[in-house]
């Protein structure tokens, strides 16, 4: 191959390169060029995105934003794709085509890539009072032939309880609205507020909207989480029990140690993590278990599978944290229940 030949390949993978960077770059920074969601509160896939999406990875959102850690490591384009959450040819039978336990998830759509948002548990919430507005934004300019405002009853429990049609209350609603009606934003795309009044709430509840974009019979369903009276954005922290304090020694050679904590309790639910630390030589896999006391009960969990046999607990690695090098640790989390009282286990490792 002559020299000229040679710098003309050289030059054309160059330039390949180099357009599959921009396309990948613009990918990430513009996830779906249509569409749209709710942004204020924020639906709980455009909160994490909105959070985390210029740092996904950082292991810190495993303990500050959990939610949202177990829905990244699902699937990553549920946060990406945040704008794209919608079912097509649903007639407005919306009961009928998503089951409970399945509605933020609109009914597992697209192929299951949302379904961790359906999970139970701590998600970050937005303060709002009873009378509030939902913003929905508009990616495409397609207008609503409707949108629905609901909210969960008093007395649902959205830290241990999957999201019903039954848990669920109409507040706020519009009716057909052309885009040309709505707020151009300065981005593009367009926005709209909805008025919704909850009298009576408290505390941490669902906000579950429904947009009926005008294009398609295509149907939103958007779950935001949000504090009724301004509370805090995580469950009440209480001074935890006393945790198991880190072994003074490290562990013999091949095998592991585990380090339980308590990271926040509120009334009927906590928060907890477990470190687990290889010995004097790298382990390829590991296991802690440890029984409750007093009937807790794990609900959820990441970075660890869990199972329970009675008031035994089992937590096995998962594929990315198992190999671990001598001396190197890797900590998993859960959310549980709990009735009269918390005590911390004692906890016990084994590698493999």
């Amino acid at each position: 191959m002559s020299s000229l030949l040679r710098s003309s390949r050289i030059l054309w993978l160059l330039a390949v390169a180099a357009t599959a960077t921009l396309l990948l770059t613009t990918a990430l920074a513009n996830p779906v060029s249509a569409h749209g969601s709710v942004v204020d509160p924020a639906s709980r896939n455009y909160g994490c995105w909105q959070r985390w999406g210029s740092d996904f990875q950082n292991p810190r959102m495993a303990t500050e934003d959990p939610m949202c850690w177990q829905a990244w490591q699902a699937n990553p384009n549920a946060m990406w794709n945040w704008n794209g959450l919608f079912r097509e040819g649903v007639a407005g039978n919306h009961q009928g085509a998503i089951p409970d336990g399945q509605l933020c998830s609109g009914g597992r759509t697209e192929g299951g890539r949302y379904n961790a948002l359906d999970a139970v548990g701590a998600w970050k919430t937005s303060p709002v009072s009873s009378n509030f507005r939902v913003r929905l934004y508009d990616q495409a300019s397609h207008g609503a032939d409707y949108i629905r405002v609901y909210v969960t009853r008093q007395g649902f429990n959205a830290l241990t309880q999957p999201l019903g049609w039954g848990n669920l209350e109409l507040v706020g609603q519009i009716g057909n609205t052309p885009a040309a009606q709505w707020t151009p934003e300065s981005g593009g795309g367009v926005s709209i507020q909805v008025p919704a009044n909850a009298p009576g709430r408290t505390g941490r509840h669902i906000v579950y909207t429904i947009w009926q974009a005008s294009h398609l019979d295509q149907s939103y369903y958007l779950c935001s989480d949000v504090d009724f009276g301004g509370g805090p954005t995580s469950p009440p922290p209480t001074t935890p029990p006393p945790t198991t304090p880190p072994p003074t020694t490290p562990p013999p050679a091949g095998a592991c140690t585990a380090t339980y904590r308590v990271t926040s309790q509120w009334s009927g639910g906590f928060q907890g993590d477990v470190t687990v630390t290889a010995g004097g030589s790298a382990v390829r896999g590991w296991s802690v278990s440890w029984t409750f006391a007093n009937g807790q009960q794990v609900s959820q969990a990441w970075n660890a599978t869990v199972t329970r046999t009675g008031n035994t607990v089992v937590a096995r690695n998962v594929d990315h944290n198992g190999n671990l090098g001598a001396g190197a640790s890797t900590t998993f989390g859960f959310i549980g229940s709990w009735s009269g009282s918390n005590p911390v286990p004692v906890v016990a490792c084994t590698a493999t």
